[in-house]
């Protein structure tokens, strides 16, 4: 899959259907966590596959009673280590670079497995104490994400997004440009409206043409009609007059 498509097409999946994941795809997942860019390359995370129905059970219960999680064949709990992180970069590596680093690790996941034809879906909502006792993670490990995994039973609809131009500002907060479609690459905009133009353009002249015909049908009409009653006229003398 072309990798804009796969970001564009990408949807959260809360519906699973009961086959089981092949490990060949299951690890090709998680190689492309590992790849992900993050602070300092320390890759301070760790993947934890769930395949146990009962610690899946357990981890639904923990995020807000979503049950449907539970369907998922998989979960990928993904956890950072902050110490490693604070180690290099103090407070701001403990509380921010962990979590972005997890993050990045998350999204990569998430597109591999749309790109091998999978679902999964982002699940950040859950009590961190929960999710920890149920897969044994020790004190300095913080789950980040959990990410449900299986084969889609759904086909969920685009979501609403906002334009580029709503979320872009140059050089300044609130920064705007003057031609948005040039900047933001939006020419096929330009192009639909030009070919709008262009259709509406050969809409009125199509009118103008249909009004010529009729006048023009119309005119020969007439001098067909005229050219018959001359005709039935002529016929009509030689009758009467005796000529051949």
């Amino acid at each position: 899959m072309e990798l804009f498509d796969c970001i564009k097409t990408r949807r959260c999946i809360r519906k699973f259907q009961s086959t089981p994941v092949p490990w060949d795809l299951v690890s090709k997942i998680l190689d492309a966590g590992r790849l992900a860019p993050n602070a300092g390359n320390l890759q301070n995370w760790k993947f934890i596959v769930v395949l146990d129905q009962g610690t899946r059970q357990k981890i639904a219960e923990a995020c807000l009673r979503q049950y449907w999680m539970a369907k998922a064949p998989v979960h990928i709990v993904v956890c950072a280590d902050p110490k490693v992180s604070e180690r290099y970069y103090g407070t701001r590596g403990d509380r921010l670079y962990s979590v972005q680093n997890c993050a990045a690790a998350s999204q990569n996941m998430l597109l591999q497995a749309h790109n091998l034809g999978l679902g999964a879906c982002w699940v950040g909502a859950f009590d961190e104490n929960m999710v920890s006792n149920a897969v044994g993670l020790p004190e300095e490990v913080r789950p980040q994400v959990i990410i449900p995994l299986g084969y889609p039973d759904e086909k969920p609809a685009e979501p609403a997004k906002y334009p580029l131009e709503n979320i872009t500002y140059f050089e300044k907060w609130r920064g705007k440009i003057q031609d948005v479609p040039a900047y933001m690459g939006y020419y096929s905009i330009k192009w639909e409206k030009g070919a709008k133009k262009a259709k509406a353009a050969l809409e009125k002249q199509s009118e103008k043409l249909a009004v010529k015909a009729k006048e023009v049908a119309a005119k020969v009409k007439k001098k067909v009609e005229e050219k018959r009653k001359r005709y039935k006229d002529l016929k009509e003398f030689k009758k009467v007059h005796g000529l051949k």
